[in-house]
Formats: C-alpha cells, sequence, structure tokens
C-alpha cells in the first residue's frame, strides 16, 4: 500500500472512530458519507455541476496564467516594472478569497464573468509573484551567452527561458488552481445556481453533513487527478532534459 493510499485508509478510520464516540448526526459515518457520495455519482449532479465548475476555473485560470506570466516576466526583467507591479501583487496576495467572491458577485451578478473573473483576480498574484522568483533566479551567464550568440528571441524562448521558468510555472498553475478552486466554490455559494458550491449550499441549508461531506471528497478527487494525472506528468515531461544533462 503506498503513502497516499495509506493517508486515506487512516483518515477515513480515524473519522469512523469520531462518529462512533461523538454518536450524532452531525458526524455521520463512513458509510453515510459513502452512500451519499455514490448517489450523487449515479444521478448524474456530480458530472453536471463539477462539469460547470471545471469551466468557470479554467477560463478563469486561464486569464490568470496569460497576465500573470507576461507581468512576472517583466517584473523580473525590468526594476521599474518590478516596483511599479509589486504593490498590486503584495494587495492582491493580502485580500481573502472572500473579498474576490463578494466583490465579483457584486460587479457581475450572476454572469459568466463573475466566476471567471474572480479566479482569475484570486490566482494571478500568487502566479506572477513565483514566475518573477523564476525569471530573478535564471543564471546571468546563459542570458550573457544568449546575447553573444545572438539567438533569435523564438531560440530563446524555447532553449533558455521554457526551460529555465519550468518549475516556477509549475509550482505557480499548483498554487493559482488551488486559490481558484477555493474561490469558485465561494463564488458559487453566494451567486450561482448551478456548480459544486451551489450544491454545497443547498446541501449546508438542509443540514446534511453526509452530503457536504460527500461533495467535499469528490472535488478532493478531481483535484488529486489533476495534480497527480495532469500537472505531474507534464512536469516530468519537461523536466526529461535535467536527468538527460545529469546523465
Amino acid at each position: 500500500m503506498g503513502p497516499a493510499a495509506l493517508f486515506v485508509v487512516l483518515a477515513a478510520a480515524a473519522w469512523q472512530l469520531m462518529a462512533v464516540l461523538v454518536d450524532s448526526v452531525l458526524v455521520p459515518g463512513v458509510g453515510d458519507v459513502a452512500g451519499e457520495l455514490v448517489g450523487i455519482v449515479v444521478d448524474g449532479s456530480f458530472a453536471q455541476h463539477l462539469g460547470i465548475t471545471v469551466l468557470r476555473v479554467a477560463l478563469g485560470f486561464a486569464l490568470a496564467f496569460v497576465v500573470a506570466v507576461a507581468a512576472g516576466i517583466a517584473m523580473g526583467r525590468n526594476e521599474f516594472v518590478r516596483r511599479f507591479g509589486e504593490p498590486a501583487v503584495l494587495l492582491g496576495l493580502t485580500i481573502p478569497g472572500l473579498v474576490w467572491a463578494l466583490l465579483c458577485v457584486i460587479w457581475f451578478g450572476v454572469g459568466l464573468a463573475n466566476p471567471v473573473i474572480a479566479v482569475a483576480l484570486s490566482s494571478a498574484p500568487a502566479l506572477a509573484l513565483t514566475i518573477y522568483q523564476g525569471v530573478r533566479s535564471v543564471d546571468p551567464d546563459l542570458l550573457e551567452m544568449a546575447h553573444v550568440y545572438r539567438f533569435s528571441r523564438t531560440t530563446r524562448l524555447r532553449r533558455l527561458w521554457l526551460p529555465a521558468l519550468a518549475p516556477s510555472l509549475f509550482a505557480g498553475a499548483r498554487l493559482g488552481l488551488s486559490l481558484g478552486w477555493k474561490v469558485i466554490v465561494l463564488v458559487e455559494v453566494f451567486g450561482m445556481s448551478s456548480g459544486v458550491g451551489y450544491q454545497l449550499n443547498n446541501a449546508f441549508a438542509e443540514q446534511n453533513v453526509a452530503a457536504v461531506l460527500a461533495w467535499t471528497l469528490l472535488f478532493a478527487v478531481v483535484m488529486a487527478v489533476l495534480e497527480y494525472g495532469v500537472l505531474q506528468g507534464l512536469e516530468r515531461r519537461a523536466g526529461r532534459w535535467r536527468k538527460a544533462v545529469i546523465v
């Protein structure tokens, strides 16, 4: 049994023990949560509402990624841009996701712009900061070599910047996506009539703790699939050149 699977088993056992000791409807057992989870998947509501939430997160993160990459590289390469953009990044990092969710609900109503912009605003500062730090960590000798040999912009991008910034891009993507997932739930709770957050709000209104936990677990499974099935695979592909150099 792998460490991750062992953690899941121990967490489930600990929760079941707590449910037995507390003996309250507010702390449902593992069986009750599993029953709700199966029901959500079988009746199709999970796929329907998850698809809506994933689309909103994807659009918001794509917007944040484009803006943050441009801003992070500019801040790392130009001192004036760094000093100009630094307050905005720090301010964005300190504002809670709840504030972005509330403001976007007020400003944009229940349309698609609401969750997309909320996710972008919450994700972009952390992503820009990691990219800025990645740009600053690039070896100056490599930059000088590229200048001496007059590499084209395309060659510099493919052979220098992308390999050098890959760790920062993936670290920023993980952080940005985690923040985006948290904010999208808040937005859907406060101002949307669909999505995982909306379903969580319905379960809360009914005081159905098992359903709240079931939706939360399914949400966590999606994040795990995204991490282990997508990000880590892309990161290994992007880092193959490092292993080749070591060999």
